[in-house]
């Protein structure tokens, strides 16, 4: 997926190493921008990261609340305070991944220096270690490790070859691809501490009209040029034709291109003390004047809203998640009022409807995806024990086997366990909660399926790059770190469209893709709840209800409730979640807003307003 890295001052030199690593490692498009650039939602998958050392000002907070509210793929902060603002709004909307991690050199100064160095370094490991790659890391920490010890003969030659450059008043940083991260915090801590006037530019864009500065400024003017060892002949050959009386300090820093980035960090922290002190200037302890301050604390302007009367904040929300549009376009359009149409007929055959079962998609929906082996929360298995207790039959429908078997019975009482129906492997097998011997998990195939699994492990890059789960009416295929879910679809598919399988269903799911015979489905859940209660109506949840996803069967009833991905259908399968929010703290919400009644459960009259 391709990603955005949002930050500011120090932080967007975070964001653009995130982002760089993001391309180097992933080969996925990543962007930078600063909380300023977050206005629209994008209309493609995008990962956004925040990044923050402190989590307190308000610039990226005013970015995380504008986020939050647009419900991207994924949202992740990063942050070096687990008591900052920042990060207690992460934990207002749970489906925001918030990773924590504290400067281990404690406070920091004015430029962050430290943190800067710690965030960049971490981020980098974890991207390495992630996809196998800990030679790698090790590799990449051997050769930056001499750069951090000020008696290395590196920094002794890095000091000297600088030395000549401060005389002057202006510095141009030449950089290459790997090493441009250096050069864009040099830019920010001189600007940022006032140590000098200095401008940045890749080797071949200085050539597109930059070093016309040089023909007119360069008496005052001297070059620091930054390159890794791939990068040297270009930078020898353009350093070459420089006017001979501008200085030029060369800095060759290490390879392999992670290390070269993190070197060019670790020189622009140098060069900044080196400078600083030629000049007479602490970069540490610039003084910040009274204008700065309050410009420091002036908010981001705010957020477009979306504004029709009589539309609260959640209506609006559905409407956009349903339509793709945000309620102020489809009303500029004339489409508003059929929307609001679908919407209020939908609601109110929800509000009028009298439930006699629930039938539940569970990771995703009950389980938090990202922690899918854990156990059901408290708050979750409470709301499902009271409808329980309220005489309502639970129906399951999971593509997963007896791991949620043993997890609802560690979580439900067993007197309650003959009113929950399990459909496992989508479907594929029904059984009570109470039946220990379900579900059948021997690795063997059915006939429909069999030809297939063989298929799928013989498909090299397959083989490699993903882990095949294989049970009697299910083929999961889960992809290893550094395959995207998009290739995992496609290879799926080429091997099921290249030897003409038919008569099987490929649904996805939030971790993984799932292969099953035609009959196989989790509308099957709904057959087994009717046996029992027969007409009555049947409430169903899930977090996949667009196709391809694996809830799409199970959310086309009537009355169907999305906590996070829907159809298209304006009948049925709505997200009527709080804006901001998805996942399990949706489904929290539904379960709450159900009341007992004559004949089952029914949501309260002024539920999901």
């Amino acid at each position: 997926m391709s990603l955005r890295a949002i930050g500011s001052g120090g932080s967007l030199t975070a964001a653009h190493a995130l982002a760089q690593l993001h391309q180097h490692v992933t080969r996925q498009v990543g962007v930078v921008a600063t909380p300023l650039d977050v206005t629209e939602p994008s209309a493609a998958p995008l990962s956004n990261w925040l990044l923050s050392a402190g989590g307190s000002n308000v610039d990226i907070l005013g970015a995380a609340r504008r986020l939050a509210r647009q419900e991207p793929r994924q949202l992740a902060i990063l942050c070096g305070r687990s008591d900052s603002p920042l990060a207690d709004l992460g934990r207002m909307h749970p489906f925001i991944d918030l990773l924590l991690y504290p400067p281990p050199a404690g406070k920091d100064g004015f430029l962050a220096t430290n943190s800067l160095l710690g965030f960049i370094s971490v981020v980098a490991r974890a991207y390495l270690l992630e996809l196998g790659r800990e030679e790698e890391w090790e590799f990449v920490r051997a050769s930056v490790a001499p750069l951090v010890n000020e008696e290395a003969a590196e920094i002794d030659a890095w000091s000297a070859s600088t030395e000549p450059l401060w005389p002057r008043g202006t510095t141009l940083v030449l950089h290459d691809a790997e090493s441009r991260v250096g050069a864009i915090d040099l830019e920010s801590k001189f600007t940022e501490a006032a140590v000098g006037n200095l401008q940045i530019a890749d080797y071949r864009n200085f050539a597109h009209g930059r070093h016309h500065w040089l023909a007119k400024r360069g008496d005052d003017s001297a070059v620091l040029a930054l390159f890794s060892p791939s990068g040297a002949a270009l930078a020898d050959r353009t350093l070459d034709l420089l006017p001979k009386d501008i200085p030029v300090a060369r800095l060759a820093l290490p390879e392999p291109p992670i290390a070269t980035m993190l070197g060019s960090l670790i020189a622009a922290l140098r060069i900044t003390g080196w400078a600083g002190r030629a000049r007479g200037i602490d970069p540490g302890r610039p003084g910040v004047p009274e204008f700065g301050r309050k410009l420091y604390h002036l908010p981001l302007p705010p957020a477009a809203q979306d504004p029709v009367a009589g539309l609260s904040a959640r209506h609006a929300a559905a409407i956009w998640r349903k339509a793709g549009v945000a309620a102020s376009g489809l009303d500029r359009s004339g489409d508003l009022l059929r929307w609001r149409g679908a919407l209020e007929n939908f609601r109110q055959r929800l509000l009028n409807g009298v439930f006699h079962a629930i039938a539940l998609d569970y990771d995703g929906t009950l389980v938090d995806t990202r922690h899918r082996f854990d156990a059901v929360t408290l708050e979750i298995s409470g709301q499902l024990r009271r409808l329980l207790e309220a005489g309502i039959i639970l129906a399951i429908a999971t593509g997963r086997g007896a791991s949620v078997r043993r997890d609802l019975q560690a979580a439900l009482p067993k007197a309650l366990w003959s009113s929950v129906i399990v459909g496992y492997y989508n479907g594929a097998e029904l059984a009570a909660l109470g039946e220990d011997n379900a579900p059948d998990g021997r690795e063997k195939t059915c006939a429909e399926l069999a030809a297939l699994a063989l298929a799928l492990r013989n498909q090299p890059e397959l083989a490699v790059a993903a882990v095949q789960s294989d049970r009697k009416y299910q083929i999961t295929l889960e992809a290893r770190p550094g395959l995207s879910e998009a290739r995992l679809w496609d290879l799926a598919h080429e091997v099921l469209l290249a030897q003409d399988f038919r008569d099987l269903i490929v649904t996805r799911s939030s971790h993984s893709i799932d292969i099953v015979p035609a009959q196989v489905s989790k509308a099957n859940v709904l057959a087994e709840i009717r046996k029992r209660i027969g007409a009555g109506a049947i409430l169903a949840m899930g977090d996949r209800g667009r196709w391809p996803g694996n809830d799409y069967a199970l959310l086309r009833e009537p009355f169907a409730l999305s906590v996070d991905e829907i159809s298209v259908d304006p009948e049925t399968c709505w997200n009527l979640g709080q804006p901001g929010q998805r996942g399990i703290q949706v489904a929290l919400e539904y379960l709450e807003a159900l009341q007992p009644c004559a004949g089952g459960v029914r949501f309260k009259p002024d539920a999901l307003s």
